[in-house]
């Protein structure tokens, strides 16, 4: 396992995710060889998940509150502020995604990349995989990667993964406009305008159901193919 001598900042977005943000946080809590903070924005949460992360406040850096929900690019934006390790990284409150992955996006931040995309579906052939929760979902992920490739000259397997790791100098210069889930498409966009090169590498991932949770819906998909042109030739 690598030993990563510089800061990693973990920004998690939460809004109404009681069931598993506490587990999501003992996960990160044991990891260790990673020097981090851990800045959590609990985006008006109304489920109970304030309660719990007022009462895990020992496994976080720092909590602010938004006093309306506004939205994952918008609790990213006030985290965007406290940022102040060397490296970053986006984590989703559930635990579709697994912090030990961490490891393995910071291999190749050492290795100098600035950018690196933790892939769902890299290596594999995405139709056969389980983990996805439909292969409705499946499809309009692979539908959206290949419009994202086309539009800004890169070539990812998956474009809207969670899993986005940067070197905090890239991050922080980027000025995020998006409150949404089109954060995804436009920093991909502004780090293709930049032409900077985004390294992939597998992960683990364990989609969930929209009984279980799940929130990003079919209008999010839309507003992402207008994100894509939006910043690729209007801004």
């Amino acid at each position: 396992m690598i030993r990563f001598k510089k800061k990693l900042s973990i920004i998690i977005p939460v809004y109404n995710e009681k069931n598993t943000i506490e587990k999501l946080l003992n996960k990160i809590h044991k990891l260790s060889h990673i020097k981090k903070e851990i800045i959590v924005v609990d985006d008006a949460s109304s489920d109970g998940s304030t309660n719990i992360l007022k009462k895990n406040k020992n496994k976080f850096t720092k909590l602010i509150h938004h006093k309306k929900n506004l939205g994952k690019g918008a609790a990213i934006k006030t985290a965007k502020k406290f940022v102040k390790g060397n490296v970053v990284i986006i984590q989703d409150a559930d635990l579709e995604y697994n912090p030990s992955d961490y490891f393995k996006l910071l291999h190749f931040i050492n290795k100098g990349y600035k950018v690196v995309y933790g892939s769902r579906v890299l290596g594999r052939n995405r139709y056969l995989l389980k983990n996805f929760s439909s292969i409705i979902r499946i499809f309009f992920n692979h539908m959206l990667t290949v419009i994202s490739n086309l539009l800004n000259n890169q070539r990812l397997t998956d474009a809207h993964t969670c899993y986005k790791m940067f070197a905090s100098d890239v991050f922080l210069k980027i000025e995020l406009k998006e409150n949404d889930f089109s954060f995804c498409p436009e920093i991909t966009t502004k780090i293709g305008l930049l032409k900077i090169k985004i390294k992939e590498v597998p992960i683990k991932y364990n989609g969930r159901d929209y009984d279980e949770g799940k929130k990003i819906r079919l209008i999010d998909g839309i507003k992402a193919i207008i994100t894509l042109f939006k910043y690729r030739f209007f801004q």
